[in-house]
């Protein structure tokens, strides 16, 4: 199983890398579509960036559930996990290089986003090979946590709070341009 795990995690690292960068310019290429804004980019905050990354886990996760199924019982657990950790990676990485430098640079934009996604399926396979069968209320929590994940992905692209995570650094603006 150790072995099996090692190539799903990898698995998902490229999957996640490729359509995350494909996400960043799917609003853009269906004319800005409203449908297209639910899971790809509609602009260059932070948070946008962010559901680049957990579009393509998501999508991934719901794959790895229907294929394993009850050959890993705690993977919703710590897909939760490390999802929250490969999530929180990008704001903490992106604003500590741009903190230092003072301004930002796209080729370490894109480390960042990288970075992030190894980061979460490296922990992610940490926690799968450790873990145990879990209790049902944890797997139920790790649903949740991902659903609920989606849904402010969603919900913030249309209705976006004026703060800095949201914010365009390009334009100024918030949520759908």
């Amino acid at each position: 199983m150790r072995r099996r795990l090692f190539f799903w995690e990898l698995g998902g690292f490229l999957f996640t890398g490729a359509l995350g960068a494909a996400l960043h310019f799917v609003y853009d290429w269906s004319g800005r579509n409203p449908a297209a804004a639910a899971f790809s980019a509609v602009n260059e905050s932070t948070w946008e960036h962010m559901k680049l990354l957990f579009v393509p886990v998501f999508l991934f996760s719901v794959v790895q559930v229907c294929v394993l199924g009850r050959d890993c019982p705690h993977l919703l657990w710590s897909r939760a996990l490390s999802t929250l950790a490969g999530l929180a990676l990008i704001p903490v990485l992106f604003y500590t290089y741009t903190g230092v430098l003072g301004f930002y640079v796209n080729w370490a934009n894109i480390a960042v986003f990288y970075l992030a996604d190894a980061g979460l399926f490296a922990l992610d396979g940490w926690l799968l090979r450790r873990g145990r069968r879990g209790a049902l209320w944890r797997q139920v929590a790790g649903l949740a946590v991902l659903w609920g994940l989606m849904f402010a992905f969603v919900f913030c692209t249309f209705r976006p709070p004026h703060i800095a995570l949201w914010q365009d650094p390009v334009t100024g603006l918030y949520g759908i341009l």
